[in-house]
């Protein structure tokens, strides 16, 4: 049997990825695999394409767009943080999706100024960062709230135009 993490936008087509918190215009925002920086989320466009040059130049435009409204999102409901990283790689995963990172004051200075990608390989792998659904469930259900919210005004803005 597949696996949602085999066909990440398949399996939220089909209802089956725990990881969605908001379906944005151009994209999925979801909560990512990995927790060791609370809040830290990806974005998935809604068709699998191997890299943001293969969209149209609109849909390349709307998806950067959600990829700022998801940082938006997760700046707010991870508060206080001293800056976003955001990564569009497609090197290990070779489909477009954009990873977006709260960095916070205690992370050591010296972390602070590398990329997310140097932290240890346990940060990635270990079961203590591995996201479950029960002890993440205020950070992402605070960011989906804060997506949802930012969706409908961005439909009434752009209604009222």
């Amino acid at each position: 049997m597949q696996s949602w993490q085999d066909d990440r936008i398949g399996s939220i087509e089909r209802g089956t990825n725990p990881t969605l918190l908001a379906r944005l215009d151009a994209g999925y925002a979801v909560i990512a695999d990995t927790q060791f920086l609370p809040g830290y989320c990806v974005l998935l466009p809604k068709r699998p394409v191997g890299q943001l040059n293969d969209l149209p130049i609109e849909e390349r435009v709307a998806f950067l767009k959600d990829m700022t409204v998801l940082g938006d999102a997760i700046a707010e409901a991870c508060a206080p943080v001293v800056r976003l990283n955001y990564d569009i790689l497609g090197n290990a995963d070779t489909y477009l999706h954009a990873h977006v990172f709260p960095r916070y004051a205690w992370e050591s200075p010296e972390r602070l100024r590398l990329p997310t990608w140097l932290y240890p390989s346990e940060c990635w792998t270990s079961d203590e960062y591995r996201f479950d659904r029960e002890r993440y469930c205020a950070v992402r259900s605070s960011i989906a709230k804060i997506l949802r919210g930012k969706t409908v005004s961005m439909t009434d803005a752009a209604t009222s135009l």
